[in-house]
């Protein structure tokens, strides 16, 4: 007996242990088909935009319910992985197939949806000087791309099975690290179902817990960063770069915070590129010594998301001896913490438009 009063005047301390459990996991399933058009965003490619592509998007969703602080923050987003498949009805194109990891953030009462997802490509007829010389889209068989959509969307109408509505961007690029790269960005409408693998079985949405405000110190940041790249000139080689960056930011709550900071770039294909343009095209005036280093400041914002990170950033080359595509460059990416201090990046750095090359980096939050 005085073993169950001490069990009960336990449990009566804990009156919120059946609210900290974590939520069941649901996962929902989506299938969307896609027609649309290819962008002229370059007249580069004028000759390839022929046909409407079209294609088909598989999706794999799990939903979030407020387990994580990240997640209410967020309204309630999904995290999940996309297939898509895109014949560009166009035999120079070819077909292209991409794993994409994605997020889908909600709007209006959850029924908007939007989809951000990156991933990796396959192209299935890439540039070839022989076979095929016309694509001067795609240097490469995989290619980054960028996968956006936003949709209108109605989960679980009848057992389970909802439907979704809406339109798509699909950009694919090599990032420079093979010529050619004009690249391809494809606007359509997609529509299509979703199912509920639990039968459409409902769950509530965790209130937020009060959070206090985020203060921290002036942060301060060494990054290396580095990749394989050519330049426009087909055939001129690829060639491997470094970067190193340092940079101090400041955080502006929990989701945010500000850089100020400076890049020291090491591009290797520029030195070709130097040659080339001194022998081959006198007019240019190019010293065949020119250094081909550049340095360059940047402002940039962080946007945190769980343990993941959307960095930009805008820079203005101060050195800047050999002109290449502008003193101005941007740069969009990934970040992965692990821990408080160390983490890995995947980013792109461009010119407007103009893409330079993909980056890897490591680095370290002091």
């Amino acid at each position: 007996m005085r073993r169950l009063l001490l069990l009960c005047s336990i449990l009566a301390q804990v009156p919120g242990i059946s609210q900290n459990k974590e939520s069941p996991r649901k996962y929902v399933l989506d299938a969307s088909q896609f027609y649309g058009s290819i962008l002229l965003h370059n007249t580069d490619i004028s000759h390839l935009i022929t046909e409407h592509p079209g294609g088909l998007i598989l999706g794999f969703n799990r939903k979030r319910y407020g387990d994580k602080a990240w997640e209410a923050d967020y309204g309630y987003p999904d995290t999940g992985f996309s297939f898509v498949y895109q014949n560009m009805n166009n035999s120079t194109l070819g077909e292209h197939f991409g794993l994409y990891a994605h997020y889908n953030f909600y709007f209006f009462k959850r029924n908007l949806q939007l989809r951000v997802g990156q991933g990796i490509a396959y192209n299935t007829n890439p540039y070839d000087k022989n076979q095929n010389f016309r694509n001067n889209a795609y240097g490469s068989h995989l290619l980054s791309s960028t996968m956006v959509l936003l949709n209108y969307h109605r989960e679980n109408l009848i057992a389970g099975l909802g439907f979704k509505a809406g339109i798509a961007l699909l950009h694919y690029s090599n990032a420079n690290f093979k010529a050619p790269n004009t690249s391809t960005n494809t606007f359509a409408f997609n529509f299509g179902l979703t199912y509920d693998l639990d039968g459409g079985e409902t769950y509530s949405l965790k209130k937020p817990e009060k959070k206090e405000k985020m203060l921290e110190p002036l942060r301060y940041n060494l990054v290396l960063r580095g990749g394989i790249n050519e330049s426009d000139v087909i055939d001129s080689g690829q060639y491997g770069f470094w970067i190193f960056s340092g940079y101090v930011d400041k955080r502006l709550g929990r989701k945010s915070a500000i850089q100020l900071g400076a890049d020291f770039f090491f591009s290797n294909f520029l030195k070709e590129l130097i040659r080339f343009q001194s022998i081959s095209f006198p007019e240019m005036e190019v010293d065949a010594d020119t250094d081909f280093k550049r340095i360059g400041l940047f402002v940039g914002h962080e946007l945190f998301i769980n343990k993941m990170s959307l960095e930009t950033q805008l820079g203005y080359y101060v050195y800047y001896p050999f002109d290449f595509e502008g003193r101005v460059y941007n740069r969009i990416g990934l970040k992965r913490y692990f821990g408080d201090r160390f983490f890995g990046a995947v980013t792109l750095k461009s010119h407007g438009a103009a893409a330079e090359a993909l980056e890897f980096g490591i680095g370290m939050r002091l």
